[in-house]
């Protein structure tokens, strides 16, 4: 019998175990910083090409101004926050959305304040039906699936449109980056745009109505996208945003405090990334966090994988006090949850995908989120024709 043996990329701190696609090329680099290279290093924007990006865009934003010039997701993590810092700066006037889904922590509530305070902008607090929500939510857990943001990270994007409709505002503000986030291997994570997934499972182990829940079509998001010409702006893609120094900025201008960890403003996600993933799914996602600032230069692979020696929560009493929080919010006690969560993992492709067409308007819907990687997509038709 031949045992599988682990490989490890020699630039990242992925490993072959946890990213069964990891592919080493001839020098032990793995496709995921060989896809970084190609998408940033090997043909970069220029710093002036850059400043010429954040240019353009602001003049489209401020030439379709209207209420407001733009809206700004607002989760309060560093991403976001950093954001709405240089909106400020910038002179644009924000919508700032935040979605409450039944999950914050008391610090993520202090510095969305801490951040309304200090740049003045209106915040719009969209407040879930949450026993509908926890029903879904509850739908991913029960089914044993990987990916239990989904509801969350659906619900968010889909807020985002279904507000610029009504506020009629042409331009949303996007947190997302490539210094932090760009690597994100598909074992980690589920496409968030999976409606066809997501019903199918919330009507395997839902029990409720879930129809106040803001859950639109890839199909529909796009028409959106179409008919109202609605452009994202991933702007801390153009500005030299490196994460360290973006949280000194935001802690010494805002007073805005650090959460100890990525996406940890949340309640449910610092249980799940904290402990769920790594104890049910045997993932560890600081591993794809610290892959990307590896390639953009923000840590050495040696310091990586000294933080990953560190434990994924802040402390164990944390731990178990939010294991009991989290149960009771689900109307488990902590056996009957620790029962629930000994379940065996199943693929999220056991239950209904969108498939054929279907799949054409999935990968569309997140290259149009996207700007930067639909300019790339249209290079590679271009090019493939």
């Amino acid at each position: 019998m031949i045992e599988n043996t682990i490989t490890y990329c020699n630039k990242c701190v992925l490993d072959s175990q946890e990213v069964p696609d990891l592919k080493l090329d001839d020098t032990g680099v793995c496709r995921y910083c060989k896809g970084y290279e190609k998408e940033f290093i090997e043909n970069p924007l220029t710093q002036s090409e850059k400043e010429e990006k954040v240019s353009q865009a602001l003049k489209s934003i401020k030439k379709d101004a209207g209420e407001y010039d733009c809206i700004l997701g607002l989760s309060g993590g560093v991403d976001s926050s950093y954001l709405a810092y240089l909106a400020k700066k910038w002179g644009l006037k924000v919508l700032l959305v935040h979605m409450d889904n039944g999950w914050n922590s008391e610090l993520a509530v202090d510095n969305i304040n801490r951040i309304v305070d200090f740049t003045g902008f209106d915040l719009h607090t969209e407040v879930l039906e949450w026993e509908q929500f926890k029903d879904l939510q509850l739908a991913y857990i029960k089914a044993s699936v990987l990916d239990w943001e989904v509801p969350t990270d659906h619900i968010i994007r889909s807020t985002l449109y279904k507000l610029a409709i009504k506020k009629k505002c042409k331009h949303i503000l996007s947190g997302t980056n490539q210094q932090t986030e760009f690597i994100l291997p598909h074992s980690m994570r589920y496409n968030k745009a999976d409606t066809a997934n997501m019903l199918d499972i919330h009507k395997q182990f839902g029990t409720k109505s879930i129809g106040k829940l803001n859950i639109m079509s890839p199909l529909k998001v796009s028409r959106i996208i179409k008919r109202y010409k609605i452009q994202n702006h991933p702007l801390l893609n153009w500005v030299a945003y490196n994460k360290d120094e973006a949280k000194q900025t935001i802690m010494s201008e805002m007073g805005w405090r650090d959460y100890g960890g990525k996406h940890y403003e949340s309640i449910f996600t610092r249980f799940y990334q904290g402990y769920v993933l790594l104890n049910k799914f045997t993932v560890d996602k600081r591993k794809a966090h610290l892959a990307s600032l590896i390639n953009s230069g923000q840590i050495s692979r040696e310091d990586a994988l000294e933080e990953l020696k560190k434990p994924s929560y802040p402390n164990e009493a944390m731990l178990a006090e939010d294991f009991e929080y989290v149960a009771k919010k689900f109307d488990m006690t902590v056996e009957q949850f620790k029962q629930v969560l000994a379940k065996e993992p199943v693929p999220h492709v056991h239950f209904k995908q969108y498939d054929g067409k279907m799949l054409k308007w999935l990968k569309k819907w997140e290259v149009y989120s996207n700007p930067h990687l639909y300019i790339n997509y249209l290079k590679r038709k271009l090019k493939n024709n």
